[in-house]
């Protein structure tokens, strides 16, 4: 079972608390699995190990709930995690690195956050693209979540003019899953 770390839970909660309050997050927690809404109920432990299938259905319900049931929630979900990074030690990272040094980093810093899979990085002159390779259970919702994150960083690194997308899915027959990056 892959796991990730209840950050991204958290994160996720956290925009749900902000954006939609209190009442937000009980029609969240009514609309959960046992297993999410047990978590969510006892509050998401930020350095504990979940299963990587609770962020997924986590960024679905809300996405369902509160956005159009279209997936672009998840993205925005992505970004926001990235700022929910800004109160922790990334914020240094932002500040001084940049968008290629941060990228770089958030690579090799994968298997904090994650058990499973490795982030890989291919530096092009006009992009970089972020490959996740041996991910468990790959899953789309995942991957669109990652982009999200990985627009934001590049915002908050000095990139303007972001692009970003997914160019590969396992999902669909590819070896990883590739996310392009694109900025000024």
């Amino acid at each position: 079972m892959a796991n990730v770390k209840g950050s991204a839970l958290a994160a996720r909660v956290t925009w749900v608390r902000l954006n939609h309050g209190q009442a937000g997050f009980e029609r969240l927690v009514a609309q959960a699995s046992p297993g999410l809404a047990e978590a969510l109920a006892a509050g998401v432990t930020l350095a504990r190990w979940y299963p990587l299938e609770l962020l997924i259905e986590v960024s679905e319900t809300i996405d369902r709930l509160f956005g159009d049931g279209d997936g672009a929630l998840v993205v925005e979900l992505g970004r926001f995690a990235a700022d929910a990074h800004l109160t922790t030690i990334y914020r240094l990272f932002y500040k001084v690195g940049t968008v290629r040094w941060v990228m770089a980093r958030a690579a090799r810093l994968w298997h904090l956050h994650y058990d499973t899979g490795k982030l890989t990085l291919t530096e092009q002159p006009d992009a970089i693209t972020l490959e996740l390779r041996d991910v468990a259970t790959p899953n789309c919702t995942h991957c669109e979540s990652v982009r999200g994150w990985a627009e934001r960083s590049v915002e908050l690194s000095g990139g303007s003019e972001v692009g970003s997308a997914l160019t590969g899915c396992r999902r669909r027959g590819a070896d990883g899953c590739c996310i392009r990056l694109t900025w000024r």
